[in-house]
């Protein structure tokens, strides 16, 4: 999943977003209100945090912007008050969850899971598509059958998760280099089929079933091909 923080202090941005990587979520960083806003109105998303207190406009009203906005991405505020007025003026203008700090990284990742849940996005140790098994925990592929199994790099991982997560659906080259490089990234569409082709590689490699399919001119699907065919 790619989680955006909005948070002006960059030592604890920069810890937040180290501790996020090691749980194999995707980080952006903004630093001011306006410059958060317009990133999270990417849609790239699966998670905001939200620092309440930060420079050009404040959490509250980049809240407020987000949802008259329609958008509804699942959002995290952080705040160093603990004042239920505070929160109750959060929840009312669509915050999903407040943390209040000082708070444990690891209640940060509980409520960040708890949020997307109710999003629908369902976690679990692993992601399942006919026999392809992707553990989210140490990023590697297995075929259920033989239990043969591969260790992936990052942006294969990335790549796995994101057909996985969205499977019978076409996902075009724009989508990926935006939910993978970042919507300002400057990553060219061939880096994608590089990747493609890396990742095509070690779903052979183990014997899946699994294909990553081009649709020509759109993008890439997954499909399974029968026991018989392969």
């Amino acid at each position: 999943m790619r989680i955006l923080i909005i948070e002006d202090e960059f030592s604890l941005s920069d810890v937040l977003a180290a501790a996020l990587k090691k749980e194999n979520f995707v980080t952006d960083c903004s630093y001011d209100g306006e410059d958060g806003y317009l990133q999270a109105m990417t849609g790239i998303y699966d998670a905001i945090i939200l620092d309440i207190m930060l420079p050009k406009m404040n959490g509250y009203e980049v809240l407020q912007k987000l949802r008259m906005e329609k958008l509804q991405t699942p959002i995290l505020m952080l705040t160093a008050k603990s004042e239920l007025d505070d929160k109750i003026q959060g929840f009312d203008l669509g915050a999903d969850d407040y943390l209040t700090k000082p708070f444990e990284i690891r209640e940060l990742i509980a409520r960040i899971w708890a949020i997307t849940r109710r999003q629908g996005i369902v976690e679990t140790s692993a992601l399942r598509y006919g026999d392809l098994e992707l553990n989210l925990n140490q990023c590697s592929i297995t075929q259920v059958h033989s239990r043969q199994s591969v260790q992936l790099g990052s942006k294969e991982f990335q790549l796995l998760e994101l057909f996985l997560r969205n499977q019978n659906q076409i996902i075009t080259r724009e989508q990926i280099v935006e939910k993978i490089w970042g919507y300002e990234n400057n990553a060219e569409y061939n880096n994608v089929e590089v990747y493609i082709s890396f990742t095509r590689r070690k779903l052979n490699f183990i014997g899946s079933g699994v294909r990553i399919k081009a649709i020509r001119g759109i993008g890439y699907t997954l499909e399974q091909i029968q026991s018989e065919e392969y």
